[in-house]
């Protein structure tokens, strides 16, 4: 074959040079035709969009066009023309073709008919290869980008936090242990317990749940910082809304109070979802046709409206007096569940809410306490058909505050010595959120699995691939 330069089919779509010679490279989505022609429509992964390849039979013969079935990979030179078929301005005219790899029509399972994604989750090797995951997979990326643009483009710092830690930050003792005892033969101590000091650290070490406390460390050192990176929790947990892993943003910022907080909050959230809409618009509208026709609607609902801010308190109040009848008991003091969650925004407010001033028993330890005595400076950001997408708090900033909490709950400090010693030194007011990744693409994809938004979902009893 004649060697020309690979153009990417998203670029070869946009082409006005007719009559140019152009060599494209993909995998067949799908082959027609008749005695006289053959058309193939061919993806690259570049784009959500085809491009139809038109084969002479008289040129190429019969037999050498049956390998190129649906799933083959092939490399194509031939004239770009104008298109005569409708829904493409484009298409190539083949001279010369390369099969570089077959796919058995009989054994491949993608083949033209609609997959569940139920059935596609068992084969997470070949999923990306679907047009909906094709789609999911480039938004995670423009996601991935738009997220450090942000954060570089407002003089945060992008800082590396542990994967493996001896802390754990949720207190919420769900993590995986990271260890490189012997399972056969661990050793004991005199009371008969595993002996950690011969682990490779020295100590019991997990996969880290959250970049937060090392994070507030770098913020207290250069101001404002970004965690963007994998976490862990090992819930054994089958939900819709779970992973084993999965990816988080954290931002912590120097003197933020928690109404900076929620301004930056809402104007992140707000600044990811235009950039999905101005760069993701084919993959959104694919994804919306397919999946959730009020997908568009929806990501301008957030994007046009100014977010609620109100009080815990006065939300369950509002929930208390709705009438409505949920499946959890709502009373001051309850952890609120995703069916008040969307209610106060969907039926409610009719707009993302923000909740502040949770009750301290059923938040983090490292929350900053209110005059009141009961409440922290939480805030959740709760969105349609998601319910939480953010989680934050204004921390503690007063060193002996936070050793009385810490002490009330019986904590063992020595994991996080170092991080109440920096309440000792030069303490400061800050605040931080943790915004998780896949809870976001399930927003814009307008999935409902969260096992469909990352390549590889961790679960309990699946790590195949």
């Amino acid at each position: 074959m004649k060697q020309i330069k690979r153009t990417k089919i998203s670029e070869a779509l946009k082409l006005t040079s007719f009559g140019e010679e152009i060599n494209v490279k993909g995998w067949v989505r799908t082959r027609r035709g008749n005695k006289n022609v053959g058309f193939v429509a061919l993806n690259d992964g570049s784009t959500i969009h085809n491009i139809q390849i038109v084969i002479d039979i008289a040129q190429f013969g019969e037999e050498f066009l049956k390998p190129i079935t649906t799933g083959a990979c092939i490399n194509v030179n031939g004239k770009l023309v104008e298109s005569q078929g409708k829904g493409q301005s484009v298409e190539v005219q083949a001279t010369e073709v390369e099969i570089y790899g077959p796919a058995d029509p009989t054994t491949y399972p993608l083949q033209k008919k609609g997959h569940s994604l139920e059935f596609l989750r068992e084969i997470a090797h070949l999923r990306p290869r679907t047009n909906t995951f094709g789609a999911i997979f480039r938004m995670r990326h423009h996601m991935s980008f738009a997220i450090h643009k942000y954060f570089n483009d407002r003089g945060f710092y992008y800082f590396h936090t542990p994967i493996i830690t001896a802390s754990d930050a949720e207190g919420a003792g769900s993590m995986f242990e990271v260890t490189t005892l012997d399972f056969n033969n661990i050793p004991r101590d005199q009371e008969g317990k595993v002996d950690y000091s011969q682990d490779f650290f020295g100590m019991q070490t997990n996969l880290t749940v959250s970049g937060q406390l090392e994070g507030e460390l770098g913020a207290m050192a250069l101001g404002g910082i970004y965690t963007f990176g994998p976490t862990f929790r090992a819930e054994n947990s089958n939900t819709p809304r779970h992973l084993a892993e999965f990816w988080m943003i954290e931002p912590e910022v120097a003197f933020y109070d928690i109404n900076d907080n929620m301004d930056l909050a809402e104007d992140f959230l707000k600044y990811l979802i235009r950039y999905a809409l101005d760069n993701c618009r084919d993959d959104i509208e694919f994804l919306a046709s397919m999946y959730d026709k009020e997908l568009v609607d929806r990501l301008l609902f957030v994007v046009e409206n100014d977010f609620v801010r109100l009080t815990y308190t006065e939300g369950i109040k509002i929930l208390e007096e709705s009438g409505h009848k949920f499946e959890f008991p709502v009373f001051w003091g309850a952890d609120l569940q995703s069916e008040h969650e969307r209610y106060l925004v969907e039926k409610h407010f009719k707009r993302p809410v923000i909740l502040t001033d949770y009750p301290k028993e059923i938040k983090s330890f490292y929350m900053k306490q209110n005059d009141d005595g009961k409440t922290v400076r939480a805030m959740d950001v709760l969105f349609p058909k998601i319910g939480e997408i953010i989680g934050g708090s204004e921390r503690e900033a007063d060193y002996d505050k936070l050793m009385n909490h810490v002490n009330n709950l019986g904590m063992n400090t020595n994991p996080i010595w170092w991080y109440l010693e920096t309440r000792k030194f030069g303490t400061a007011p800050h605040s931080g959120f943790g915004l998780g990744f896949e809870r976001l693409m399930l927003f814009i994809t307008g999935m409902t699995n969260i096992r469909d938004v990352i390549p590889f979902p961790r679960t309990p009893n699946n790590a195949d691939f």
